[in-house]
């Protein structure tokens, strides 16, 4: 009898090749028998993953996991690790001590862990802000004879820049090279954002050109990196260079990089240059996502253009984008900051309806803003419902009421709610001590806001310039200036830097009582602080030149015995007035610049006093000084106001030929008074031209046709620019067309049947089938 062979045997399965039935038999049999012990393993493997990565599983001291153990062999543990199915997911889980268990344990079993096992380790502490184990660990690393990656390198080294520990970052790097390990382009970008971050942006510039002269591509997080650091100093000229450069020769530029550049223009306040990044991404991509629209939204909201912030939510709809609680979060302070408070518990009721559930952010802004407007009862019932939906009132929460009691001079209640504060377990913050002082220095009681002051001290929380420029605000009420002064010098011992209240304060305080010569020299003194005088600041001084100039006048008619004649016309002394605190700011040494021309003509624009305007325009061209923007944009919204339409064109053309560009709202305005002095012919020559220019087609219509001239009743001339939007193929979006009809409905002007067709019918030619043409 022939001897069977093993079924293992590699003999045994050539031989039966020859046999197509028993071939297949056998091969069947292998299959089925190899299936069952994968089965097998796989459930061992399964489980003991299973066990490593759950919180709630006592883990390493389980019985169950030893018996795991040892039905895998040593690299199949090593495996597992490698691959770091175990050590990730228990560090996801936050569970770090287990992972070190996991680390242990294979070092028991005689298993010696490998760079990947070390490398996922380091970088668990790196993420749990355990940067100094982490180093230790990767010196224990090197010890035992295993060299580090450049992965068990980079996580560190971003870790140890991002809490500004720049030298040893760099130290790392160093002694990276030396064990032979090259920097990758991860390990160059986090290297290039740190230096940036800490000032150096320099030095990450140059970085960048070393990385690229090593033949290492950067990517578009590296590009990023740069312009979001330049955008973050102000630098956006910088900034705007790299980022059209990574977009016309790398084709890098994705959402992200958008995202930062526009950040940027709405930190400076120009928000239309961020709608126009929106325009060319909606145009020809990258696609804008969720923080783009949240991007410009915050930044129409922080500079008071909430109109434009709700049209741009409405249009964020109609793209297919949801607003999340992070747009309504913003709407909604914005709107309680602007005090109307219908349309911020409007949108407070819409995020109920979609399921987007308030959370305490919200519930502090609606709160803050019912103090905001007196509104102290409604809010201290709403602060009672924080209870009822299951939030609990955090310290941001407490001020907000504390200050809205303050404001309406309730002490009682404020002292009852800041005990009611401590009961809830909430340590004041130097916010809440600072309202209780705003309140008592309103009240006049200033001995008691100082008892509040010194008790803060004891406590530890440290006094900041709002707390100290409210009580030298209060001293000065009392006419204790000297008092004011001794906490001024109090507040720079400390190195505490006073600010444009704070010395404005003081300066009210001195002149109030004729001390003018104190008050330029505290005027000197801010100045030199590196502390720019406001409007209010040179009221002030104005106020009490004014004051010196009538005590000399009536002491001159006294002395002569005469009746005081009316010559003294307001326009005329308060340009001398005005030439006398530019002479006095010359005689102390603090020579007018163009930042003083520029202040006090903005605040006189805004006040409509044209005629000093005028006359403070040529004194400083006398003086070699060129008008700035600021100054351009004010005079033509001053002359604009009162139809004078031709030095306000002048001024439009001054401030072209100067390289500057004006917003759109001083387009509006322009426009807005040539139609009112029936000149369209003009209006439409700066309409064309605002269209031949980047602007958001959105925008323009939002500001110029719905918020200019519908608003002023020019509906007829309205249709007309629109008209001449479309015949040079703007494209704007269903939802402006939308807003449009619905603000022309408004008004006694119908509709042409042409317009009205065209905002109610859509050729979708565009790749996103959002815009109506």
């Amino acid at each position: 009898m022939v001897k069977a062979l093993n079924p293992n045997s590699p003999l045994r399965i050539l031989s039966c090749r020859r046999c197509p039935i028993v071939s297949f038999s056998l091969k069947s049999e292998l299959y089925n028998r190899s299936r069952r012990e994968d089965q097998d393993l796989s459930t061992v493997v399964c489980r003991f993953r299973e066990i490593i990565s759950n919180p709630q599983i006592p883990g390493l001291e389980s019985a169950e996991l030893e018996s795991l153990a040892s039905k895998l062999k040593p690299y199949e543990v090593v495996k597992i690790i490698e691959t770091h199915s175990c050590t990730e997911s228990v560090l996801r889980n936050g569970a770090l001590d287990k992972a070190f268990g996991v680390f242990d344990e294979m070092v028991k079993k005689g298993i010696d862990p490998n760079a990947a096992t070390y490398t996922t380790l380091i970088n668990g502490l790196c993420d749990h802000g355990r940067v100094d184990e982490a180093l230790w660990k990767m010196e224990m690393m090197i010890k035992n004879g295993i060299e580090p990656t450049v992965y068990t390198y980079t996580v560190p080294i971003t870790s140890l820049l991002a809490v500004s520990r720049l030298d040893e970052a760099i130290a790392l790097v160093v002694s990276m090279k030396k064990r032979g390990c090259i920097p990758n382009v991860q390990t160059y970008t986090s290297l290039i954002s740190g230096l940036a971050k800490t000032g150096q942006p320099e030095v990450a510039i140059g970085l960048y050109h070393k990385m690229v002269r090593n033949g290492l591509v950067p990517s578009s997080v590296t590009y990023n990196a740069l312009i979001n650091e330049f955008c973050e100093r102000g630098k956006l000229d910088n900034a705007l260079k790299i980022f059209y450069w990574v977009d016309q020769h790398c084709q890098l530029a994705n959402t992200e990089t958008y995202n930062v550049m526009m950040k940027g223009f709405c930190m400076i306040g120009n928000v239309e240059r961020a709608m126009v990044l929106l325009d060319e991404m909606l145009k020809v991509g990258p696609h804008p996502n969720i923080v783009t629209y949240n991007t410009i939204i915050d930044g129409y909201v922080k500079h008071g253009h909430l109109d434009n912030a709700r049209r741009l939510m409405e249009v964020m709809k109609e793209n297919g984008c949801k607003p999340d609680l992070w747009t309504y979060s913003e709407l909604v302070f914005g709107y309680c900051e602007r005090g109307t408070l219908d349309e911020a518990y409007s949108l407070f009721e819409t995020m109920m309806q979609k399921s987007l559930f308030p959370n305490l952010v919200i519930y502090t802004a609606l709160i803050d803003g019912l103090c905001k407007n007196g509104k102290v009862d409604k809010a201290l019932i709403l602060f009672g419902k924080l209870y009822v939906t299951g939030l609990h009132p955090n310290i941001e929460t407490y001020n907000a009421i504390l200050n809205g009691l303050s404001k309406d001079r309730k002490l009682f209640e404020l002292l009852q709610m800041f005990n009611k504060m401590s009961e809830d377990g909430l340590i004041p913050s130097v916010i809440t001590y600072t309202t209780l002082i705003d309140g008592l220095c309103r009240a006049g009681g200033i001995s008691l806001a100082f008892k509040i002051f010194y008790e803060m001290e004891r406590r530890k929380c440290s006094p900041n310039h709002y707390t100290y420029s409210l009580l030298i605000y209060g001293l000065c009420l009392e006419g204790r200036v000297d008092d004011a002064e001794m906490m001024l010098k109090e507040m720079e011992m400390k190195n505490i830097h006073p600010d444009q209240v704070t010395y404005t304060s003081l300066i009210d305080g001195f002149s109030s009582l004729g001390k003018l010569r104190h008050a330029f020299s505290l005027l000197h003194r801010m100045i030199n602080a590196g502390c720019q005088p406001n409007y209010r600041t040179y009221l002030v001084l104005l106020k009490g030149l004014q004051k010196e100039c009538h005590m000399i006048a009536e002491k001159i008619v006294d002395e002569q015995n005469t009746v005081s004649s009316n010559c003294s016309d307001e326009e005329i002394v308060n340009l001398d007035t005005l030439c006398i605190l530019l002479e006095r700011m010359t005689d102390i040494g603090c020579q007018p610049s163009i930042h003083t021309y520029s202040t006090l003509i903005t605040g006189l624009c805004n006040d409509g006093r044209i005629y000093e305007v005028d006359q403070l325009i040529k004194y400083m061209k006398e003086k070699g000084l060129s008008p700035n923007e600021s100054i351009y944009c004010s005079l033509i919204s001053a002359y604009c106001k009162i139809l004078r339409v031709e030095p306000a064109l002048e001024a439009l053309n001054m401030l072209t030929i100067t390289g500057f560009k004006a917003p759109l709202l001083i387009y509006k305005a322009l426009i807005c008074a040539l139609c009112k002095r029936k000149q369209g012919k003009e209006a439409n020559e700066i309409f064309e031209n605002i269209l031949d220019k980047q602007w958001n087609t959105d925008e323009i219509v939002w500001t110029i046709l719905i918020d200019g001239l519908l608003m002023e009743g020019e509906s007829e001339f309205c249709l007309n620019l629109l008209h001449m939007m479309n015949l040079k193929n703007c494209r704007i979006s269903k939802q402006t067309y939308v807003m449009l009809a619905k603000e022309m409905s408004k008004t006694d002007k119908p509709v042409p049947r042409s317009d009205k067709t065209r905002m109610t019918s859509c050729r979708r030619n565009d790749r996103n089938n959002i815009f109506f043409c």
